[in-house]
């Protein structure tokens, strides 16, 4: 069986009387190269274990079951139970793990599953998921390489450097916790049904530690009050957040003693000057 093959895709599901669920976000590969490349960015061999979230029929976990020692895939949807347990007869390496990965501890879950393997964790996202997963698979702290699909937009999100539209607080968190990369696109047309966006595959390095020093909530805490409201300068959004402990005048002066203009967004900003206003506030 091709688990990429939309002749053969249909047939499966009609078998087993497969209903896609929108709520779950459910688009299944129509195109053999995509999971083969996503897996061979993901950077496996049989000395790793692969975690994989949402594996719908299968055709990812085929390619991490080749080239990983290991592999658990969470699956949220029980009607995909029985087509996994079908298309993955020939991979006795899989394990299918019922249950919703938002739910589940995975530092425990990968020291449970893989002992003593470095862990690799690769996905097909879901787009209504992606962030909170995302945050997630960063925070677990246990993963060499996180590789997902997800739409193209969020991905330009992730990488965006400072002073680009696309840059947010998302995108400085996620480079706060690892190397971020967007290795290429994936159309529409590669998927069942199509999606109305283009996705792209983004791969996440961890850090072996931050980036910049000082306390991370302290960090983010300007990180979001800076975001808060994109339009207003850093002045005004830092106001609006910390004048019940500093006049404007202060902040305007916090703000020049870090080397910035009060006229500055937030968006022009990089996870050092952050760290720098943080400690200023501090």
């Amino acid at each position: 069986m091709n688990l990429t093959d939309i002749r053969d895709i249909k047939a499966l599901l009609a078998r087993h009387g497969f209903r896609f669920s929108k709520s779950m976000g459910q688009n299944f590969l129509i195109a053999d190269w995509v999971p083969r490349d996503i897996a061979d960015a993901a950077g496996l061999d049989k000395g790793c274990a692969a975690l994989e979230i949402g594996p719908g029929i299968g055709p990812l976990t085929v390619e991490l079951s080749r080239r990983a020692g290991k592999v658990a895939a969470v699956e949220l949807d029980k009607a995909l139970l029985p087509i996994l347990a079908e298309t993955l007869a020939d991979c006795p390496n899989v394990e299918v793990i019922p249950g919703d990965v938002m739910k589940l501890d995975l530092g425990l879950l990968a020291a449970e599953k893989f002992p003593g393997l470095p862990v690799r964790a690769c996905a097909n996202l879901p787009y209504n998921i992606t962030t909170p997963v995302i945050t997630k698979l960063l925070e677990a702290g246990c993963f060499q390489s996180v590789t997902v699909m997800i739409q193209r937009e969020v991905a330009r999100r992730i990488c965006a450097a400072p002073g680009e539209a696309d840059c947010g607080a998302f995108s400085l968190f996620c480079q706060y916790h690892a190397a971020c990369e967007l290795l290429f696109e994936v159309p529409p047309d590669c998927f069942l049904p199509a999606p109305k966006v283009t996705s792209a595959v983004v791969r996440l390095t961890p850090r072996p530690a931050p980036p910049v020093e000082g306390d991370r909530e302290a960090i983010f805490a300007v990180v979001k009050a800076a975001f808060a409201q994109r339009r207003k300068t850093l002045l005004n959004a830092l106001s609006a957040a910390y004048g019940s402990r500093f006049s404007k005048e202060q902040l305007r002066q916090i703000l020049s003693d870090c080397g910035l203009p009060e006229t500055v967004r937030g968006e022009r900003l990089g996870l050092a000057e952050f760290a720098a206003l943080a400690r200023a506030l501090g």
